[in-house]
């Protein structure tokens, strides 16, 4: 299977639709997308059997046995996704795929030996891409109870950064493209990997604590949006309590697009919002779980107001650190738009990976960052 361009309209899908004899039909089974044996990581919707989302960074992984497992989606824009087959979500996927169609079939995988095998696919845009939503898994065997999730989770709440924006593009000169945008190669993904977590995503371009870039949209703002369960939805509130998981660690990278365009927003009204997303955190997981507030090299003026934030706060277990200018150069660092390219971020992920294992107790290996 050439999986560049994976989606295809096959014989899997269509038995089960189409007036094919029901000796042909029998050979393949609809799983539910909602089945309680496959695991997603990140938030998500269940009605009915479908499970819909839309945040940057959401990933299922289905176990099975059989040759060949295809999935029944739709989409209502222009979403991209990793896929891994038989393998752990590392910096290269398999392929990547756009998906811009409603009820289709894709093929994930196919021609598989016997036994059992996992697939793993990661929803690779942002929100503003489109929602996905999973309506069923089709399998020549049987979909079996996933393998379980890691023993560590990290949660992570910022901006294009977080999103991936541009990782893929050669040039700080490039233009935004859905197609380069991967949030697989952020400094996210790659602190993940470092310490063999699990993560969520909970991220938007453009996004900043009192002031978005450039004023777009002014008086809604990240932690506002925080507690959506769609990253493009302000109606439907995420209950933490629907999430199969706690993170370990919360990391909030924002502030970038508080200061954009040369301009800077009142310090007072910076630390308040500030200490509403802190609070917001703090009531979804609880006093214990640490937190991890980084300011960017934006301004020299945003460490001193993260700082501020959360010393104001008076909340537990929340420590605060700089990234300099020094971090990454500015120019064979950076992809699309003078965003940092894969080089990049993993030069920010080794900034922060040493407060991440103060703050947990994980010790830190001697391993590449990837």
């Amino acid at each position: 299977m050439n999986r560049k361009i994976a989606i295809l309209m096959t014989v899997l899908g269509l038995c089960l639709t189409t007036g094919l004899s029901a000796k042909k039909a029998k050979e393949y089974k609809e799983t539910p997308a909602s089945d309680s044996r496959i695991e997603y990581t990140g938030r998500i919707l269940v009605e009915g059997n479908d499970v819909s989302y839309d945040w940057s960074g959401v990933y299922f992984r289905v176990r099975f046995n059989g040759p060949s497992l295809a999935v029944k989606c739709s989409d209502t824009k222009n979403c991209w996704f990793n896929l891994w087959v038989d393998k752990p979500m590392g910096p290269e996927a398999d392929s990547k795929f756009l998906v811009a169609a409603k009820d289709t079939v894709i093929v994930l995988a196919e021609g598989l030996g016997k036994g059992e095998h996992e697939v793993i696919l990661q929803k690779r845009t942002e929100g503003e891409q489109g929602r996905f939503t999973v309506h069923s898994f089709i399998t020549e065997g049987e979909v079996l109870q996933a393998n379980g999730r890691k023993e560590r989770h990290i949660e992570f709440i910022g901006d294009s950064y977080t999103c991936g924006y541009g990782t893929e593009s050669g040039d700080k000169d490039d233009p935004f493209l859905a197609e380069t945008e991967n949030c697989n190669l952020t400094y996210a993904a790659i602190t993940a990997r470092y310490f063999n977590a699990d993560y969520n995503l909970t991220s938007h371009s453009g996004q900043g604590i009192v002031r978005n870039y450039d004023n777009y949209g002014p008086g809604y703002h990240m932690p506002d949006r925080y507690t959506q369960t769609y990253d493009t939805d302000k109606e439907i509130v995420w209950n933490p309590a629907d999430a199969p998981y706690t993170p370990d660690v919360v990391v909030i990278y924002l502030g970038t697009n508080d200061f954009s365009t040369a301009q800077q927003p009142n310090e007072e009204f910076f630390r308040a919002n500030y200490i509403r997303l802190l609070k917001s955190v703090k009531a979804n997981y609880g006093e214990q779980i640490p937190v991890l507030c980084m300011a960017s090299p934006a301004n020299s003026y945003l460490y001193d107001y993260v700082r501020s934030a959360v010393v104001v706060s008076g909340l537990q277990n929340v420590a605060y650190m700089a990234v300099s200018k020094s971090a990454h150069n500015y120019e064979d660092d950076l992809g699309a738009s003078w965003h940092p390219n894969y080089k990049g971020h993993k030069k920010v992920a080794s900034c922060m990976i040493p407060y991440i294992a103060t703050l947990t107790g994980w010790e830190m290996e001697e391993k590449p960052y990837r």
